[in-house]
């Protein structure tokens, strides 16, 4: 090829070029950047969560935001939906109890979350080999896969004294493993008061999760295991509790000789007592606190004869084992969302106010149980497990809301050196009016005669529920009206001598 037709050729590329360049210009294409912008908001939703959890693991330690993986996920989240939906077969199918005897059991299970204090007081008081909270992870969970075991183990001989005592022990290893992870979380929200209503959202989000796992697999491992061999599959959370006691960061307390000891717990639990004494005194935390167990124990509890009810081939629906684990998994999907609304739209709102309105709503969506006991829904052409589903999901979703902002005023009530202690009261409070909710339904089933058979008068129990719960409304001036406790309350002013004890429960500080 000669020179002329080289130079022509690259003429002819060089003009072709700068006409590309020249339409390209004049033409443009669809900027990268659109379609960025549509996967943008996707993209984001994805990453909020995980760059939410990197901030609270390096605004907290790690090894703290595991403990609430594993104590609110793996303990409170799918143990404890796990246990209920499985105990629940236990006794009908197994040992075949009456509803209303159910109820008075499971209103026991509540009696090692009442003895929540208890547990707080030896966390803050008593440690082991200089440690307060690790110690007691590890005795959780050795009750609690020791318990699981023995009921799971001992077959059909298992008596109806023998097996309530195990199932006990199990709640009791669940309710200490709180206490100890409340500890902790109580203690940084008083040095941390801005992250608190993010942790209670992240210990709300964990024990949903774990509930949707634990509802949606119970019907299954109660269906090929059977109810008593399924119960020992909670000793490998149990286990769990133990592993946390080892990784969990804390710092050791300062070995001192055994008479410096002995004096150091003596005066350390006598200002505990005294600290807690003086804060339950003032206004601003007795009322909530009252209004807490009023709302719980005024709602009472007809879940067992619902159960029955539920799974009657005759009366009820005859739901399957595997359908009631999903319908409670549904469930906690809905939790969920409870959580993200009060975390997204309502943590801003005053307590009294938001707390109204889900009273409110929630004494009104126990119609929906009434509707379905009385098959109502099958008129409007509404089929038993849509009925059912909607009727979880509303419930769940209420509940969640009603509950988060007590959780948030509870945490910020607590004094510092007593913090586990303190919240433990306040929370064996809800277990108080938990047990309260179970025996007032069993009574109120055995009045009206709610059997294994007879569900004649199941309605009228779920409508003097409903109206219980609307009743409540009348106590709701008890809750602060505010959206966050502002310094300057006479509560502020409580102080103590001890050295251990910094009871300024309601003033906003900068250091600890």
């Amino acid at each position: 090829m000669s020179n002329l037709e080289t130079q022509n050729l690259i003429d002819s590329s060089n003009h072709s070029s700068a006409t590309t360049v020249t339409a390209f210009q004049h033409h443009p294409q669809p900027p990268p950047s659109t379609t960025s912008k549509l996967l943008r908001p996707i993209t984001s939703l994805i990453l909020q969560p995980l760059q939410w959890l990197k901030m609270l693991s390096s605004e907290l330690n790690p090894s703290f935001i595991l403990g609430i993986f594993l104590v609110y996920g793996l303990s409170q989240g799918f143990s404890a939906s796990f246990f209920k939906v499985v105990t629940d077969y236990y006794w009908k199918d197994v040992q075949k109890v009456q509803p209303s005897k159910v109820q008075v059991f499971i209103g026991l299970y509540h009696i090692p979350w009442v003895m929540k204090p208890i547990w707080g007081l030896m966390t803050d008081v008593f440690p082991v080999m200089g440690y307060k909270r690790r110690p007691y992870f590890i005795v959780a969970g050795v009750v609690g896969v020791v318990a699981a075991t023995m009921v799971a183990h001992g077959g059909a001989r298992v008596g109806v004294g023998a097996a309530l005592w195990c199932l006990i022990a199990i709640a009791g290893g669940m309710a200490m493993a709180d206490v100890t992870i409340d500890a902790c979380i109580a203690r940084n929200s008083i040095e941390m008061k801005a992250l608190a209503p993010d942790m209670q959202s992240l210990c709300g989000v964990c024990s949903s999760v774990g509930a949707l796992v634990g509802y949606s697999t119970s019907g299954f491992f109660v269906h090929h295991l059977g109810p008593q061999i399924a119960l020992g599959l909670l000793a490998i959370p149990a286990a769990s509790q133990i592993f946390l006691g080892f990784v969990i960061y804390e710092k050791k307390t300062f070995n001192e000789t055994s008479a410096n000891k002995k004096q150091a717990i003596i005066e350390n639990l006598g200002g505990a007592l005294k600290g807690m004494y003086e804060t339950i005194q003032f206004p601003q935390v007795w009322k909530p606190s009252l209004y807490m167990y009023l709302s719980l124990a005024l709602s009472f509890s007809t879940h067992e004869g619902q159960f029955y009810w539920y799974t009657d081939p005759k009366a009820g629906p005859a739901f399957s084992q595997e359908l009631v684990g999903m319908v409670h998994a549904i469930g906690a999907l809905a939790s969920i969302v409870g959580v993200l609304i009060y975390h997204k739209l309502l943590k801003d709102y005053s307590f009294r106010n938001l707390l109204f309105f889900a009273q409110l709503v929630y004494g009104l969506s126990g119609m929906l149980d009434l509707m379905f006991i009385l098959r109502w829904n099958l008129a409007i052409g509404l089929p038993d497990y849509l009925f059912v589903v909607l009727e979880e999901c509303v419930s769940r979703i209420v509940s969640r809301v009603r509950w988060m902002p007590m959780i948030v005023l509870s945490t910020t009530l607590c004094p510092i050196g007593i913090e586990g202690t303190f919240f433990a009261l306040l929370m064996s409070i809800d277990s108080l009016g938990s047990l309260s909710s179970k025996w007032g339904g069993a009574v109120i089933l055995h009045v009206f005669h709610v059997t294994r058979t007879d569900f004649a008068n199941l309605w009228l129990v779920i409508l003097i529920r409903n109206f219980l719960r609307i009743a409540t409304l009348s106590f709701i001036f008890l809750v602060p009206n505010t959206d966050r406790l502002e310094p300057g309350s006479k509560s502020t002013d409580i102080e103590t001598n001890g050295d251990n004890l910094q009871l300024l429960p309601l003033k906003e500080r900068d250091e600890v």
